[in-house]
């Protein structure tokens, strides 16, 4: 089964929300359509107000007519000193009243005795054919019976015919018979040609409707078009530019505010152009500039580490001056061989010029590895060195250089600012990455401190004298290290609480994270001697 219509209603919220041309011309539509619906309404119930009441008031002016024909032809007919018969007469009465109106053949009259008379001569009550049955209520023959003397009344009605039911008037007045007393005359009045009319004024109205809606949208299609037009152009640019094609420029035409867009959007585009060709360039000769200084130092400071590590195997034969200044000049350019190598990765980094040596690497091994090589100076310290491995697919396939690079680093500062206190590193993973952190519970940072702990050269306590001789490069490298894997470096600290350092890396190659199989920090281990303990009770 095909659920693709499901779908659907997401389908038209995204093309909603992502087209200026169709939220446009949809909101034209829907309020002229409103608007002209409204006007359309009121001029059809107008017109039909006014079709009823010109109808109305021929209909009362005919019946009046009508009324006073057959009243004369009664009174003529008729010689009240003699007897005549009534019946004749009543038929002729009615073909008098119905010759009076304008529309015999849809006209239906009904000739009926009032009630309460008390006359000898009683002239028979008459109707026309096919006279409509139940039109005449009680409340109007109540009402025309008290109000007589010519007095015409009426009521609309519907008419039962053969395609459906028709409007219809009954116009009600009252005739002297001489004689035989007071009847009440009953015109019925067919409407069927006003509801035409009628018909086809709405229907013309409606044709209207819909072809005036079909312009508007039209016009305002072709009016947003050309407005969203250069705006759409105009951001296809935007993303050219954005991705590096920094000739990309607005056609220019014409003076109007389009063509003043495209102006003020291509000085801006020349502008920014000329300021990233000039940075890319500055920042070209700040690279070479590193990176030459750099080789051209190593040279001279091999001779020099050469020479110092000469003297400082001769130490022990120099004053104790001397042999000071021997071991601080060993020092120190250990220090600066070691400051020239961050300066030349950072460099390469900076040049785009460094590439992955990946291959499968267990990472508690290599965690593990990199530790025995921090055990001494943890010891001189007093900071115990833990790995918390819970288990997991430690195997992932990173660069084993370089993440021992970051673990050396972690480690680094962890000991430098650990105050003697254990350290953790933990390590964790699931089926899309892998985890590393590395947690001490020394002097911590403030937030401040945290968003700048990854700048170069940038250092948490100036004053705070190192002694294991870093140079400030080291997790401004780490965070690229990580970025290359297609990874993070995240740090927590909390002032007298301590820091922790996490790094997270897809399994594979390519792969995307969606979070860390660490929190951040992560819980803290429990002690064997407590674990016993929890065990036993």
């Amino acid at each position: 089964m095909n659920f693709a219509w499901r779908s659907w209603p997401g389908r038209l919220a995204h093309l909603w929300r992502s087209s200026l041309q169709l939220r446009t011309v949809a909101i034209t539509v829907l309020l002229s359509g409103a608007a002209v619906f409204v006007i359309g309404s009121y001029m059809s119930v107008t017109i039909g107000t006014n079709l009823f009441e010109d109808r109305r008031d021929q209909v009362l002016a005919e019946t009046a007519s009508a009324t006073a024909a057959g009243q004369a032809y009664f009174e003529n007919a008729i010689d009240q000193s003699e007897t005549v018969e009534l019946d004749p007469i009543a038929l002729s009465g009615q073909a008098r009243i119905l010759a009076a109106v304008s529309r015999p053949a849809t006209t239906h009259v009904l000739i009926l005795r009032s009630l309460g008379q008390d006359t000898e001569a009683r002239m028979p009550s008459t109707n026309s054919e096919d006279f409509p049955e139940d039109v005449v209520s009680d409340e109007l023959r109540a009402r025309t019976a008290e109000q007589g003397d010519g007095v015409v009344h009426w009521q609309s009605v519907e008419l039962p015919s053969d395609d459906g039911v028709h409007p219809g008037i009954v116009a009600a007045s009252t005739l002297e018979v001489p004689t035989a007393g007071q009847y009440e005359l009953y015109l019925v009045y067919d409407l069927v040609d006003v509801q035409d009319t009628l018909t086809f004024v709405q229907q013309t109205l409606l044709f209207g409707f819909l072809a005036l809606i079909a312009l508007i949208g039209a016009v305002t299609y072709v009016v947003v078009l050309l407005v969203v037009g250069p705006v759409r152009l105009a951001a296809e640019v935007s993303e050219r530019l954005a991705a590096g094609q920094l000739e990309q420029r607005i056609p220019e035409r014409g003076e109007d505010v389009i063509a003043t867009l495209a102006r003020s959007f291509n000085g801006m585009a020349d502008g920014l152009q000329r300021q990233i060709t000039q940075l890319a360039h500055l920042s070209t000769v700040q690279q070479r500039f590193v990176s030459d200084v750099s080789h051209e130092l190593r040279t001279p400071l091999t001779t020099i580490r050469l020479a110092g590590d000469v003297l400082y195997n001769q130490r022990e034969t120099f004053p104790p001056t001397t042999a000071r200044t021997a071991e601080l000049l060993h020092t120190q350019v250990r220090r600066f061989e070691a400051l020239l190598a961050d300066l030349l990765e950072i460099s390469r980094y900076d040049a785009g010029a460094v590439e992955l040596d990946l291959e499968p690497t267990n990472l508690v091994r290599l965690v593990e590895e990199s530790i025995e090589a921090f055990e001494p100076v943890a010891e001189t310290r007093g900071s115990e060195l833990r790995v918390v491995a819970p288990g997991g697919y430690f195997d992932a396939e990173v660069d084993a250089r370089r993440i021992r690079r970051v673990l050396r680093n972690l480690l680094g500062n962890a000991l430098e600012h650990g105050e003697g206190k254990p350290i953790e590193v933990y390590v964790d993973s699931d089926a899309e990455a892998v985890a590393i952190a590395v947690r001490d519970h020394g002097i911590g940072m403030t937030p401040e401190q945290t968003e700048r702990v990854f700048d170069r050269f940038w250092r948490a306590d100036p004053s705070r004298q190192r002694t294991m001789g870093g140079t400030g490069l080291g997790l401004a490298i780490s965070l690229e290290d990580a970025a290359l894997h297609g990874g993070t470096l995240d740090v927590w600290a909390e002032p007298g609480h301590g820091s922790c350092f996490r790094l997270t890396i897809p399994r594979t190659r390519g792969g995307a994270l969606t979070g860390s199989p660490l929190p951040l920090p992560p819980p803290e281990p429990v002690a064997a001697g407590a674990e016993q303990e929890k065990t036993d009770d």
